[in-house]
């Protein structure tokens, strides 16, 4: 099976700062990786590389065959590209249902043609059904975080990208979550790449890479994760 995301040699600066130096790493489509390691290594700048809010200076990112280096990010997220940021970024004076609207503009057409939320959505994420109506910045951190993943999914991405999601989430919703993950890898074939802290979601994967200072420096099954590795990359 051919990958669907495939980064070779990445390397992104912020300013005079090198960050990602010579990142190399995979990824198939109905499989979930986990990207772990401590504070500050440089995971998010993997993540805002890939779906282009940084640019990356040397390296290739290609996604389903093409190299998207050159394209902007929502030309990426109409590609099939979709991400979560640490902190949601849900915005707060809209409604539950008009931030899951915003989910639909990667889709061909955007808004102007698809008007109308897949309800499947509200069977991974039961909550939101009954809070359509309520302003986001009303919603407790773990049903923004739900909010916010469901959004993207309503753009029907092939690849995902999580960044910390149960970062100050109470531990029942981390359940959800990752069961809610599990499904819709399972349903779509999706692919998911994930920053994670919390060691139950990352064994939920079905493989690691450990960044240390802005390397990959470590992979392999997390199945096979020793604690040697545990207390050197999670913050656990």
């Amino acid at each position: 099976m051919k990958n669907l995301l495939e980064v070779k040699s990445l390397n992104t600066y912020y300013g005079e700062s090198h960050i990602l130096r010579d990142v190399d790493l995979n990824l198939k489509s109905g499989e979930m990786i986990c990207l772990i390691g401590r504070n500050g290594v440089g995971k998010t700048t993997l993540l805002k590389s890939l779906i282009g809010l940084l640019k990356a200076k040397k390296g290739e990112i290609n996604f389903i065959g093409e190299n998207i280096n050159r394209k902007a990010p929502h030309q990426r997220a109409r590609k099939g590209m979709a991400y979560v940021p640490q902190g949601r970024e849900i915005i707060s004076y809209l409604t539950v249902e008009e931030n899951l609207m915003l989910g639909m503009e990667s889709l061909p057409g955007g808004l102007s043609k698809n008007n109308n939320i897949d309800t499947s959505i509200y069977d991974l994420f039961p909550i939101l059904k009954d809070f359509l109506s309520r302003k986001g910045g009303d919603l407790s951190g773990g049903q923004q975080q739900q909010l916010a993943i469901a959004r993207a999914l309503l753009g029907k991405p092939k690849l995902l990208l999580l960044d910390e999601p149960t970062e100050g989430i109470q531990p029942n919703i981390v359940l959800d979550i990752e069961k809610a993950i599990n499904l819709i890898i399972k349903e779509t074939g999706i692919g998911v790449l994930l920053v994670e802290q919390h060691l139950h979601f990352v064994r939920q994967a079905s493989r690691y890479y450990a960044m240390q200072r802005g390397g990959i420096v470590a992979s392999g099954r997390t199945s096979e994760l020793s604690q040697t590795v545990i207390d050197k990359f999670l913050s656990v």
